[in-house]
């Protein structure tokens, strides 16, 4: 990585920290070092690139669809919706921008520093602005001279291309914090993604009115719209190859590590999406008794499971969220089966109870009953009845979480939706989420067999509430043992 522009002078000691100011610190618009005459050169001699006649973006008129709920939702009010900002790693390094999910759901954009404002036009209705920063200044330097300019970090729009693009008036963005501390009557902003947007509106808002605007939008998410729909069945089927480019690579992760696993199926999230949609799960033998095994540094051994959870994310920031466990030699022990076979069955009344009008807590109700027959049936909870163990919820010493979550731009979307939004609520059709039961033996547990402990197992797939049940946008990748097997060699054939 090249460093900065910032020219050596023998002038102060003092100009060398200067030099990492904002151009508008600069005395005389330079940096140190640099000489009027490279100045005034780095003006002129550039190209107009300025593109018009640009299609909306394919959203376009479902994100006027949301912005239209929003408003309807708090007439008379100023709704204040930020993109976030940077985030600085390390030093002079910064992790790669991920917009927040209110504003990029509201507007389609994905641009730092962005900020969605909602003004009331009375009564009712709003006038949507978005506030962006425009193309570099050539005439102060800012293009080449400052970190953040588009000769170090690309072209960016300008106002009226992101005007033509999203379809909403645009601004700029260093206008935003003036505009807002000058703003009159009712305001609520999503908190926690732009700083200088919350102390401009310090005297204006309060905590509980924001958590109602930030719980809206996440409850406005429980219901996906076409555009959604399409978007989670692309990062579902990319997810798939991806499962595959793993399932030929097996050889040479056993050869290193599951970082292997997890750089291949980074290649193919890159590929056809933005990202990975979170951590990748690699878990290779014991390590997949651990829920969210991220450090992916152990060993991959024949005879061992592979416990692989990922999902692609789409570069309109739409992930899924798919898990399948895998014989790392292709091929699955007698017992290794038993417990898969366990899950499986767990999953498939899971997904069975997935329907229009069904409460959401249906399916993991239906899943941890499965599980909790084959505990007792193994003779892993004494003479207790099934009714009994569930009733005490014995059978979570080994199937630990929730059966699943609501999917989306987030892996678990919706998270601050009331719980009688959620968790009490009731599927209807539009609704993707989860279906992923487990088991998972420890290592040091001793209240299991020894050959059961430190094997995981967990089948996860993505599951859309349709009119007349619901349909699996994972359903690429085999689910039954003996289909697992046939892939895995067809892949290695």
């Amino acid at each position: 990585m090249s460093e900065e522009l910032i020219p050596e002078t023998p002038e102060q000691e003092t100009e060398e920290n200067e030099a990492a100011e904002p151009i508008k610190q600069r005395k005389n618009g330079l940096y140190p070092g640099v000489s009027e005459e490279l100045a005034e050169n780095m003006k002129s001699g550039w190209a107009d690139t300025e593109l018009h006649g640009l299609e909306p973006i394919a959203q376009a008129e479902h994100t006027a669809t949301r912005r239209a709920a929003l408003s309807a939702r708090f007439p008379g009010e100023r709704l204040v919706i930020p993109a976030g900002n940077l985030k600085t790693r390390s030093n002079d390094t910064e992790y790669a921008f991920r917009a927040s999910t209110e504003y990029a759901y509201l507007t389609g954009d994905q641009t730092q520093d962005g900020v969605l404002v909602l003004e009331p036009t009375g009564d009712s209705g709003h006038q949507a602005t978005i506030y962006l920063l425009p193309r570099s200044n050539r005439e102060n330097g800012e293009f080449w001279l400052d970190g953040q300019g588009e000769l170090w970090v690309g072209r960016r729009h300008s106002l009226a291309e992101a005007e033509q693009l999203l379809g909403i008036p645009a601004k700029d963005v260093r206008e935003i914090a003036a505009a807002l501390a000058e703003a009159t009557g009712p305001v609520r902003n999503v908190r926690g993604h732009d700083a200088s947007i919350e102390a401009a509106l310090t005297d204006k808002v309060t905590a509980e009115r924001d958590e109602e605007l930030r719980v809206y939008l996440s409850e406005a998410r429980l219901v996906k719209d076409a555009f959604e729909i399409a978007e989670l069945q692309k990062a579902c089927d990319a997810t798939a190859r991806g499962f595959e480019d793993v399932v030929r690579s097996l050889d040479k992760a056993e050869a290193t590590s599951e970082r292997f696993i997890e750089g291949t199926f980074f290649l193919r999230a890159r590929i056809e999406g933005n990202d990975i949609g979170y951590g990748s799960i690699c878990a290779a033998g014991p390590h997949a008794t651990t829920l969210h095994w991220v450090r992916n540094d152990g060993a991959v051994r024949a005879g061992e499971l592979l416990l692989l959870d990922a999902g692609v994310e789409t570069d309109e920031l739409y992930t899924a969220d798919v898990t399948r466990t895998l014989p790392i030699n292709g091929t699955f022990s007698p017992l290794q089966r038993k417990i898969y076979d366990a899950v499986y069955e767990a999953q498939e009344a899971g997904i069975a109870a997935v329907k229009p009008g069904a409460a959401f807590r249906d399916f993991h109700d239906a899943s941890q009953r499965v599980l909790a027959e084959k505990l007792v049936a193994w003779g892993l909870l004494g003479d207790l009845s099934v009714d009994k163990v569930l009733e005490l919820g014995l059978q979570r010493r080994w199937t630990l979480h929730g059966t699943g979550h609501m999917l989306g731009m987030d892996v678990h979307d919706c998270a601050v939706a009331r719980t009688e939004a959620y968790v009490d609520g009731i599927l209807e059709p539009g609704v993707c989420l989860t279906v992923e039961p487990g088991l998972y033996f420890q290592a040091d547990d001793l209240t299991v067999p020894e050959e059961y402990r430190g094997i995981g197992v967990r089948i996860e797939d993505d599951i859309l509430v349709t009119e007349d049940g619901n349909r699996n946008l994972s359903d690429k990748l085999p689910r039954r043992a003996d289909e697992v097997e046939a892939w895995m060699a067809q892949l290695k054939d």
